[in-house]
């Protein structure tokens, strides 16, 4: 029997129908459930006895403290699977150096974030057409993006640190010639992960570098561009407009100007939200726990931050 973290939500919604599609697996699970109270935390005897854990998509933010509250009192925890990509957050690399395991749902997401992208491309302009869009980031939901994008007549970019080609771009490039491409860019859809090397990529003199009226979309982490920069550039004119599903501090602030630009498409880091979200990502966890339980390797699993 393997005893499996859960939030409240997922055993009341999903609960019965996991715990059967888990044992035509042949994989037996007891459900340890959160409290369903955001201050309540789980009885320290029921959370010392989960083997694994499952950050679901509800987990965050309400219910983050009393679930990872609960990993911490779990010796032994030797796997946590989150809903996410990304795992920049401090939380995660703890989880690592306390040698338990952890996967992401990456690839889970890559359709509703693309198409979420693009229209808030078309949403600041209904032609897109004979543009150019710079992908920042050519994993799965760059290379989404990029592909929706030319099946809307544009021609795309892409950067990545491999810059190897790729079936749905124009062009690939390395980092380095970021402003170089810039230059050359009416778009700049950024898709890259968080990582030392994209925090803050994306800086005054990189927005400078745009023609005048070029648009961004950011639907990356809101870190990787030089924020105050951005809002500079909005307010001069200098460039054109931008959708932004992620900012520097979340939720956005009231006072931020952000809000009430005209040009600006603000949404609320839900541009993975969808109908077939949970579903995806439940498929690959269950697909993941019977990996595990047969020892083979897991899918998106991460090593290191």
């Amino acid at each position: 029997m393997t005893a499996l973290l859960v939030s409240h939500r997922f055993r009341s919604v999903y609960g019965d129908a996991f715990v059967a599609a888990a044992k035509a697996r042949g994989i037996a699970l007891e459900l340890l459930v959160l409290p369903d109270d955001p201050e309540a935390r789980l009885a320290d005897d029921v959370a010392a006895r989960a083997e694994v854990a499952y950050f679901s998509s509800d987990v965050f933010p309400q219910f983050g403290k009393p679930f990872f509250s609960a990993t911490r009192k779990a010796a032994g925890l030797r796997w946590l699977h989150v809903f996410n990509a990304g795992v920049d957050h401090p939380v995660f690399a703890s989880i690592l150096e306390r040698g338990v395991r952890l996967t992401t749902s990456s690839g889970t997401a890559s359709t509703p974030i693309a198409q979420t992208a693009i229209a808030g491309m078309l949403h600041l302009t209904r032609d897109v057409a004979g543009q150019t869009v710079l992908v920042y980031g050519f994993g799965k939901i760059g290379s989404e993006i990029a592909r929706l994008a030319r099946l809307l007549g544009m021609r795309v970019i892409g950067m990545r640190r491999n810059a190897q080609p790729h079936e749905h771009a124009d062009e690939m490039h390395t980092p380095d010639q970021l402003h170089a491409i810039l230059a050359r860019s009416d778009w700049l859809a950024l898709a890259c992960p968080l990582t030392h090397e994209t925090r803050g990529v994306i800086t005054a003199a990189a927005l400078a570098a745009m023609p005048q009226g070029a648009r961004v979309v950011n639907i990356s982490r809101g870190e990787v561009i030089d924020e105050p920069a951005l809002i500079a550039a909005l307010e001069k004119k200098h460039l054109g407009g931008a959708y932004l599903d992620v900012f520097a501090q979340e939720p956005l602030p009231a006072a931020s100007p952000l809000w009430e630009m005209p040009n600006v498409l603000v949404t609320a880091h839900d541009a993975s939200t969808s109908d077939a979200y949970d579903p995806r990502i439940n498929a690959l966890f269950l697909d993941n726990l019977a990996r595990w339980q047969r020892k083979e390797p897991l899918l998106n699993e991460v090593t290191q931050l």
